[in-house]
């Protein structure tokens, strides 16, 4: 066995070539192109290593063990950047034709027969996430028992966009949106709650109108989530204050800056439900007359097969909002047909197609 020769100064390795049957028989694997993708999107091996769930130095090892079969350096390293070879580039595009081609052998042959079983890949928007597979995760096993549910939380933009390069076999966001290519159906109304610390002037309140909230100061979450621009749109509409120079890179986050005294801010009614409500140091309001609410839906490509069990699926999570989450002011849950679980040709009729804008 011929072993790898490595310039140390340089930190190059130099690969023997190997036979062609030699070369046949050591073809990549999935999880290979897996890793190499990871790392061409992040251009870091920590990152990649989290992005994949895997150890750093297990993908460093399955990225060294792909390149000494196919017999060339596909990336230069070095202890302050990634570069990727010319034909590494190149693998990384065939790589991505690759997952996609499986995964879309996936999609029309993974639950013919059988219901929804097997893995499904959802992405969700983190101020939704959490507070809301908790409850409905029990349901969902309940009646697909043999379903396994792989769940990531992404920015909704990037959510869309790995939803269409097959990332995720669904995802949750907020709707509607014009995007090609992608059936869509409403799950639930969220209503949006002013949410201000004990210790705030508006807290004395009983009632918060929309003059009310002249000139006070808002916090918002960073950019690229969809409640900093709803929080934008409504201090700009009743003449509040945004303080920019201190955004919140999650809800907690922005939660723990409001208890000092920062300003205040919308909060979504899930996070409300689940944490707010907990929390002494603040007091909700539903904003008299004006009624904040955002439409969270459930997206997936019009290309996947087994439509009848995705909006059975959906018609699962409306289920699950309508009965877990209300009692809060102002909540509205869509439930647009009575799901009858037996019913394997039941439709939500919301379900639409988007066709793009």
């Amino acid at each position: 066995m011929i072993s790898n020769q490595v310039c140390s100064e340089h930190r190059t390795f130099l690969y023997p070539r190997r036979a062609h049957g030699d070369r046949i028989a050591s073809m990549p694997t999935l999880r290979q192109l897996e890793y190499l993708i990871a790392l061409a999107d992040t251009l870091h091996f920590r990152r990649a290593a989290e992005r994949v769930h895997a150890t750093q130095p297990t993908l460093s090892e399955q990225l060294q063990a792909l390149e000494r079969r196919l017999g060339i350096q596909l990336v230069e390293r070095s202890r302050s950047k990634v570069l990727f070879t010319a034909i590494g580039l190149e693998v990384v595009t065939i790589a991505r034709r690759v997952l996609c081609d499986i995964r879309r052998i996936r999609d029309i042959t993974g639950n013919n027969g059988y219901g929804l079983a097997g893995v499904i890949r959802l992405g969700l928007i983190s101020s939704v996430g959490p507070y809301f597979l908790s409850r409905v995760v029990p349901e969902l096993h309940a009646h697909y028992p043999h379903l396994k549910l792989y769940a990531r939380e992404e920015l909704p933009n990037e959510l869309f966009s790995e939803l269409g390069d097959g990332v995720h076999d669904v995802i949750i966001a907020p709707a509607p949106v014009s995007e090609n290519g992608l059936k869509q159906t409403t799950i639930f109304d969220e209503p949006l709650y002013l949410t201000v610390p004990v210790n705030h002037g508006l807290a004395k309140r009983d009632i918060v109108r929309v003059k009310d909230l002249a000139k006070v100061e808002f916090l918002a979450p960073g950019p690229g989530h969809q409640l900093q621009q709803v929080v934008v749109d409504l201090a700009a509409e009743v003449g509040a204050k945004m303080r920019f120079d201190y955004e919140g890179t999650s809800l907690d986050t922005l939660r723990e800056m409001m208890a000092t005294g920062l300003g205040v801010s919308i909060l979504p009614g899930l996070y409300v439900r689940a944490v707010i409500k907990n929390d002494s140091r603040f007091k909700i309001f539903d904003i008299r007359g004006l009624h904040l609410r955002r439409t969270i839906g459930m997206f997936w490509r019009n290309t996947k097969t087994g439509h009848e069990h995705l909006t059975r699926l959906a018609g699962i999570f409306r289920k699950t909002v309508a009965s877990e989450f209300k009692g809060l002011p102002g909540w509205i849950a869509f439930i647009t047909c009575t799901v009858a679980f037996s019913d394997p040709t039941l439709l939500d009729p919301n379900v639409v197609e988007s066709t793009g804008a």
